[in-house]
């Protein structure tokens, strides 16, 4: 099988990678939605981290991902003993994507061949443990985007149709890309996000001269690129590893969580679920970092990607959302 582009190997767009690690230390985040120009590494960087990670523990013949010891599976039948694994997944969900091939629906091969009702799973069950990545989210269809929300919210799938009644888990990380060029999301979609990132061509001119030299080293001898990489892949994979380990046993002050919400109000970030987010990322990042306890320097870093996304837009101040966050943690932070 073809070796994948080494997460390590990615150059610049820090940001991005630094959000997709934070996702994968805590999946509770919510996701990342990527904004910026086509051809940034957004799905590569994605696709990346999935095949960096360890492959994960899977009960054998399940088709639904399942981890052994998982409660519910529709087809606890399928299962065979001994212990199996299986790479992280990732899936690429397309734009013409119809609800059924999301969700799925009933076997129609199995139906009319042998009068049998059995349901096929769809892209959702395929993500479960891993990566869903929608490039272009702002053009699908609202109703599907407003599945997967939901479905990424609760954690599961339901579908009721044709005579099935079939639950599974379906926990991934849920990755989005879109150019604002062509189209906004709603401001309620973005906010179910969990972080967002801005991604923008490289404009230096060493910068994009090494980004050709990589892609071209890896087109041509991807095994022996991947190998040349591979001592940094396993330090990045050790830090995912202990940031896992650590994130339980990571606490946050009282005056840290005090300072999250009060900048949360300065900006006037809607609802609460922006300091929730800004505290499970402060809190992923100092894992990430091996830091036990989460100080103002974590929640300024992780600021921007948390809340430049829910803020309302004011038409007496035209500058961007991040020139908004890092203006107000000046003035708070230097007090």
């Amino acid at each position: 099988m073809r070796a994948s582009f080494p997460f390590s190997a990615i150059v610049g767009q820090d940001e991005m990678k630094l959000a997709l690690l934070i996702a994968a230390i805590d999946a509770r985040i919510g996701g990342v939605m990527v904004f910026g120009d086509r051809g940034t590494g957004k799905s590569t960087a994605v696709r990346a981290l999935a095949a960096l990670l360890p492959p994960m523990p899977v009960v054998a013949g399940c088709r639904y991902n399942c981890a052994p010891g998982q409660s519910v599976c529709p087809t606890p039948e399928t299962h065979l003993p001994g212990k199996a694994t299986a790479p992280v997944p990732f899936v690429d969900l397309p734009l013409g994507a119809t609800e059924d091939r999301v969700v799925g629906a009933l076997d129609l091969e199995k139906a009319l061949a042998h009068g049998e009702k059995a349901f096929e799973p769809g892209l959702l069950a395929r993500a479960h443990r891993g990566f869903l990545y929608i490039d272009e989210i702002n053009l699908l269809e609202d109703h599907i985007v407003d599945l997967l929300l939901d479905v990424a919210a609760s954690g599961e799938n339901v579908v009721e149709r044709e005579g099935l009644s079939v639950r599974h888990a379906a926990r991934f990380v849920l990755v989005g890309s879109g150019n604002p060029e062509e189209g906004e999301l709603r401001p309620q979609l973005l906010d179910r996000f969990g972080l967002s990132v801005e991604v923008r061509t490289p404009q230096d001119l060493k910068q994009r001269v090494e980004i050709l030299k990589r892609c071209d080293a890896f087109e041509r001898t991807p095994d022996e690129f991947a190998e040349q990489w591979s001592k940094a892949e396993r330090k990045t994979l050790k830090r995912i590893a202990k940031g896992k380990e650590l994130l339980a046993s990571v606490t946050m002050p009282d005056a840290v969580l005090t300072r999250a919400s009060e900048l949360c109000m300065v900006v006037g970030a809607d609802g609460l679920r922006g300091e929730l987010t800004l505290m499970r990322s402060a809190r992923a990042l100092a894992a990430l970092e091996g830091d036990e306890i989460v100080t103002e320097v974590h929640l300024k870093r992780v600021a921007p990607l948390a809340l430049r996304h829910r803020l309302r837009r004011n038409v007496l101040d035209e500058t961007g959302s991040t020139a908004r966050i890092e203006r107000a943690m000046e003035t708070m932070f230097a007090a």
